[in-house]
């Protein structure tokens, strides 16, 4: 029985390393297909000091703390544990046997137990987790996932650990001192026969053996099993992570890559027509995007996140990564085979080539069917949860946003109604296509004089700071009263700014958000031009997706800005004392209760949270109390991306939900800090009350109201008693 075990131990190590080693130089061969991609290696001891925080710290995992938690054992288990293995080596040969130096080190023996029963205890829960959120519907974050390779590698993990405990308690019955078995000393009878006990250990030593090699069988020959593999790619993942301060890969979009270097829209003469712009083919993703496929463990943590996903839409994150990983390992012996030898390949292979990476999944006659869908790639918000949630870093707003723009800008292929946006941007620099002169429309109902660079100001120099009005700021009506309130508080205030009235023109996010970077680029370079004449370094900015462009985005063409959001700023005029909120007279009926809606782009992608709330919490009427889903979490209003642009034709509405979210809390008002999402919820507001004869609505009146307008009420009321 013992040369059956050494025989059958040793044949299954050189076939699983045989197998392992083979996937390895694969999954290279695959992510070595992507092109170049701009700055991955800059700050090597940030990166490293990152990857070390991130891996060995869980920080990204333990967004869900108690799944975290386990996790973190299992993570530590898995790489601890290796000695183990080595051990059940020699432990063929010698049952007795124990590692050089390290021997029966009391320390080492301890921490083993302890490591495999944590182990056990950690991976029997997420066990039981995946149970619970069986992948039956969308409800589950696992949902799409590949169930059999999940709970594979779980049995994997119990199968080790329940052997490492056994082995222990063998070992016991062969050396003695319970001091050196402290947590397996009891797990079998005592008594038993030594040469029993040690054919157990050789046995058990090979299945140990067996386990960890038919793993590294199954993982060798399915190198698309990403539940398995990103134990090994998570990290090479995180360590070229777009940012290297440890950040997300939210704000700033990158610019169009083409051969490792941004393509230079401003340099006509000379620009490539030939350059590729956005992603028309699997391999024309960067190396980056490759490896980010390739590290997706499939856990659904974006899936669960994704407001599209959760209102009936077709875009998962999770499956749209996946999807592209099996295409482009499928379409990979393709790529890799010279030219005179792919018609050779076998069928599979060539129908994977020729698929279109974005176009109908479900096609008729000898059609090809896409990768990735329309509607799939149209539904994201850009929000930036999936990314916000992803514990190995995929940048899948990146990728989604590199597919619009071939789309766009090669293909001519996006929804209808971007027609009209692009049309206004272009012609008017606003996407509603509204006359230049309206700009400063909102500055007839004010009591005071706005001070417009070139005509009252000759620039920036002689002001705090360039008030950024925005389109909607400008020209919607509800975010118009928003920019007026606050104007208002900075003149209370005595805070010296300027606008810059019909010079200012649309940042261009709708634009490069729907994949038109021809045209964010000519509004970026126009815009650019103006503030630098202007001398602008400070800008106070009501919209939160012209804030990201101005803060994040406006540095690629050249343009360095010190940018805040308004709440920012009137947040640290209240706490110095130059805005005093004031409770309302004696006797006043009740008071308010807000709940906040967090605007993706000045909370997830750019990290303000506590300034709006800090804010609502001076207001002395007013009682805050928060959503479910609030800053990291929070849900989209469903404007970003273009979105607010596009019609939502498929599942329910995004505001809706949204809208419903914030009424449950039993708020008589909702806060926000961005003119979309102010749009997107007061029409939410609207959609519940017109329904609330069926179904039933608020049985109160509710209003959707910027920041700064609750703190201007509150404000004036300390002017009216003065």
């Amino acid at each position: 029985m013992r040369t059956a075990a050494i025989v059958v131990a040793l044949a299954a190590t050189v076939l699983g390393t045989a197998l392992f080693v083979r996937a390895v130089a694969r999954i290279v061969g695959v992510v070595r297909l992507g092109g170049p991609t701009l700055g991955r290696t800059d700050a090597p001891r940030e990166r490293w000091k990152h990857l070390l925080v991130e891996t060995l710290g869980h920080t990204r995992m333990l967004q869900w703390t108690r799944v975290g938690v386990a996790h973190w054992f299992v993570f530590v288990a898995f790489g601890a544990l290796f000695l183990t293995l080595v051990t059940a080596y020699g432990q063929l040969f010698d049952p007795r046997f124990a590692l050089p130096v390290i021997g029966h080190w009391v320390v080492y023996e301890w921490a083993s137990e302890l490591i495999a029963w944590l182990g056990l205890v950690s991976i029997l829960a997420l066990m039981v987790v995946r149970a619970r959120n069986r992948a039956s519907d969308r409800s589950s974050r696992f949902y799409g996932s590949n169930t059999w390779q999940g709970v594979y590698v779980e049995l994997t993990i119990v199968g080790i650990t329940v052997c490492v405990l056994l082995i222990r308690a063998l070992e016991y019955q062969l050396v003695g001192g319970v001091v050196h078995f402290p947590l397996t000393f009891f797990l079998l009878p005592a008594g038993l026969p030594t040469g029993a006990v040690e054919t157990a250990v050789v046995v058990l030593a090979a299945v140990k053996i067996l386990i960890s090699m038919a793993w590294f069988a199954v993982i060798g020959l399915v190198t698309t099993m990403g539940v398995a593999w990103h134990r090994f790619t998570a990290w090479p993942n995180i360590w070229f992570k777009r940012e290297s301060s440890g950040a997300t890969a939210l704000g700033a979009l990158q610019p169009v890559n083409a051969g490792g270097t941004p393509v230079d829209f401003a340099d006509v003469d000379n620009f490539d027509e030939d350059a590729p712009l956005g992603v028309g083919a699997v391999e024309e993703f960067t190396w980056k995007g490759l490896l980010d496929f390739t590290s997706c463990t499939e856990c659904g943590r974006c899936q669960s996140q994704c407001p599209a996903w959760a209102t009936g839409k077709p875009l998962s994150p999770k499956l749209l990564i996946t999807g592209l990983r099996d295409h482009a390992h499928a379409k990979a012996p393709y790529l890799q085979a010279a030219e005179e030898a792919r018609g050779s390949l076998p069928a599979t292979v060539q129908a994977d080539a020729a698929r279109p990476l974005v176009g109908p999944i479900q096609v008729d006659g000898d059609g090809h069917a896409g990768v990735v869908d329309p509607d799939v790639l149209w539904s994201c918000t850009s929000c930036g949860a999936c990314v916000q949630q992803c514990p190995v870093d995929i940048e899948h707003v990146d990728h989604i946003m590199d597919l619009r723009r071939f789309q766009v800008m090669v293909g001519e292929e996006f929804p209808e109604e971007l027609t009209g946006l692009f049309k206004g941007l272009e012609g008017r620099g606003n996407p509603w296509n509204l006359n230049a002169k309206g700009r400063l429309d909102w500055t007839k109902d004010l009591d005071f004089e706005v001070p417009v660079v070139g005509r009252d100001v000759e620039d920036l120099s002689e002001v705090d700071y360039l008030f950024w009005v925005g389109c909607a700021g400008a020209y919607e009506e509800r975010a118009k009263r928003t920019t007026q309130a606050v104007a208002e508080l900075l003149h209370t205030a005595g805070v010296r700014f300027a606008v810059l009235g019909k010079g200012e023109t649309c940042t261009g996010d709708p634009a490069r958000r729907a994949g038109n970077e021809f045209v964010f680029q000519q509004l970026a370079m126009q815009n650019a031009e103006t503030l630098t004449e202007a001398g602008a370094t400070k800008v106070v900015a009501t919209c939160a997706h012209c804030l990201n462009t101005l803060k994040n985005e406006y540095p690629q063409v050249g343009v360095q800005l010190e940018v805040v959001h308004h709440t920012q700023l009137l947040n640290r005029l209240v706490r110095e004392g130059r805005l005093t909120p004031v409770a309302p007279p004696a006797g006043s009926v009740g008071g308010r209760t807000i709940t906040y809606h967090d605007p993706c782009f000045i909370g997830r992608h750019n990290g303000v949270y506590d300034p709006p709330r800090e804010l609502l919490e001076v207001l002395p009427d007013a009682t805050v109390t928060e959503m479910p889903r609030n800053r990291q979490t929070a849900f989209c209003c469903g404007a970003g991306g273009a979105r607010m642009w596009m019609e939502e034709k498929l599942g329910s509405r995004i505001n809706v939900a949204r809208t419903e979210e914030a009424l449950a809390t039993g708020a008589t008002t909702i806060a926000t800090g961005c003119p979309f999402c102010r749009v997107m919820l007061s029409d939410g507001v609207g959609a519940v009350q017109d329904r609330a004869g069926q179904d039933g609505g608020p049985d109160r009146e509710v209003e959707v109201l910027d920041v700064a307008q609750l703190l201007l009420e509150s404000v004036r009321r300390g002017d009216a008693r003065s």
